[in-house]
């Protein structure tokens, strides 16, 4: 590894230069008018893989192509498989970047653009390790294939498709991911665990139109109080959801994972001040971080209904609307809880009102055993790379592909990050830090070799 680690020195600048050259491509994949720009990331990623004489495929989809590449077989090792994407969220609000969200600059030691950390600066750290073993090993330690996708942001309607297809051609004994953060700055992390959902929304009708509440109220139900109601009666107040058989499957956290928990570095006080309120709050009898990362959530994610505008309007509104979703953790089955959301919602509907419920989508949470030979191949490579031993942390949110590839390759994921919960992913002056793009290459250079000393389970 010394010689890599070298190699990587030395062409520091030149891996952080074609960083800049891949963020000034607005690879906006919802949005059809960047969609030559979109094509233009792909095929440098694929040039990328061309170049270190990997079989390369540019695959079209219905939507924008997927990268695929792998690297010669290695008998005897594990196989890697490397998921990212090449796409990023739209820039806007534009007025609020400092710098054009296409134009890359360093300030204060990261580089700020669309698409830096989320997901083109984490990406890219597992090619250009992959690069470094290549140009002075001459091969890799281990077998990786790689799956570059460009609709990440706008669904990955047809990742699934591309994978069915290519199942046969896509086995592998581990995945890796790095699309997540650090738990703190100079504080690595390994994410072991990422929580599921069940994502609703309801729609209620009463009168046939807006009526003046004056006249009519009292004689009328007014959807916008039946809403309030319905949804009010999901959560207590302390903090437990009421839909029955809500927790019959609940994984309880266990001692051991408690206790690192509560060994981890978080000040409350910090997190308060960070995201602007007096007090926590949530389900009675666990931590912040618990409630954060291993116990079921409900939340209403938005809310229309009645008057909006400046000013006051008497009016009893004639329908009313909301979103809601429900974070799931390990053995909580989506649609079983989708189907108690449902029968709930149809029993707490009051006379007068009709109503429309839509299911959007549902997948379950995720846990990586912490025992796992590769999580503790991880945990070596991460402390190569930043010099100080990761942490174990789980995810409050969701990666649908995590699930995908469990279901259909019947593996797991290491989810590796190497940004920070505050680079402003999705949001403007996105930024990723240069010495974590650094130090993230060079932890990836040291999971290949970490890796390739594990016993593959199936020859």
């Amino acid at each position: 590894m010394q010689e890599i680690e070298q190699y990587l020195t030395d062409h520091r600048a030149r891996n952080e230069n074609e960083l800049f050259e891949l963020l000034r491509m607005a690879s906006v994949s919802t949005d059809s008018q960047y969609a030559a720009e979109v094509a233009k990331a792909g095929n440098w990623v694929a040039d990328q893989f061309h170049a270190m004489g990997f079989t390369t495929e540019v695959v079209q989809t219905k939507g924008h192509p997927i990268v695929y590449a792998e690297t010669p077989a290695v008998a005897g090792a594990p196989i890697v498989l490397v998921y990212g994407h090449y796409d990023v969220q739209p820039p806007d609000p534009l007025d609020e970047w400092i710098s054009p969200p296409f134009e890359p600059v360093v300030r204060e030691g990261n580089v700020v653009a669309r698409g830096a950390t989320d997901d083109k600066g984490q990406m890219l750290t597992h090619i250009k390790s992959a690069q470094a073993w290549m140009d002075t090993a001459g091969s890799l330690p281990v077998q990786i294939k790689y799956v570059i996708e460009g609709e990440e942001e706008c669904g990955s309607s047809n990742l699934e498709p591309f994978l069915e297809e290519y199942r046969d051609r896509l086995a592998c004994d581990i995945a890796v991911i790095s699309d997540t953060s650090q738990f703190a700055k100079n504080q690595p992390a390994i994410t072991y665990g990422l929580k599921g959902i069940v994502y609703f929304e309801v729609f209620l009708e009463g009168p046939k139109q807006d009526l003046h509440s004056g006249t009519f109220g009292g004689s009328v139900y007014n959807p916008l109080n039946a809403l309030t109601q319905m949804l009010a009666a999901f959560v207590d107040d302390q903090g437990r959801i009421q839909i029955p058989g809500f927790y019959d499957d609940v994984v309880e956290l266990e001692q051991r994972e408690r206790d690192q928990f509560a060994a981890l570095p978080f000040n409350e006080q910090q997190f308060k001040d960070k995201v602007g309120v007096d007090t926590v709050h949530g389900e009675a009898g666990y931590t912040t971080l618990e409630r954060r990362w291993a116990r079921p959530t409900l939340d209403i994610n938005g809310i229309w209904g009645g008057y909006q505008g400046e000013g006051a309007k008497t009016v009893l509104p004639g329908k009313s609307g909301a979103k809601f979703s429900c974070r799931l953790v390990p053995n909580q089955e989506p649609e079983k809880i989708g189907a108690a959301i449902e029968k709930m919602l149809q029993d707490l509907v009051p006379n007068g009102i009709r109503m429309e419920v839509k299911h959007h989508h549902g997948a379950p949470a995720v846990v990586v055993d912490l025992d796992s030979p590769y999580m503790a191949a991880a945990a070596r490579a991460i402390e190569q790379g930043f010099g100080v031993a990761p942490v174990f942390i789980r995810e409050g949110g969701s990666i649908p592909v995590v699930t995908v590839l469990r279901d259909l390759l019947g593996v797991d994921t290491l989810l590796l990050g190497w940004g920070l919960d505050d680079d402003n992913t999705h949001g403007p002056n996105e930024k990723f830090s240069l010495e974590d793009f650094y130090r993230g290459t060079k932890a990836s250079a040291s999971l290949w070799q970490e890796i390739s000393k594990i016993k593959r389970a199936v020859e």
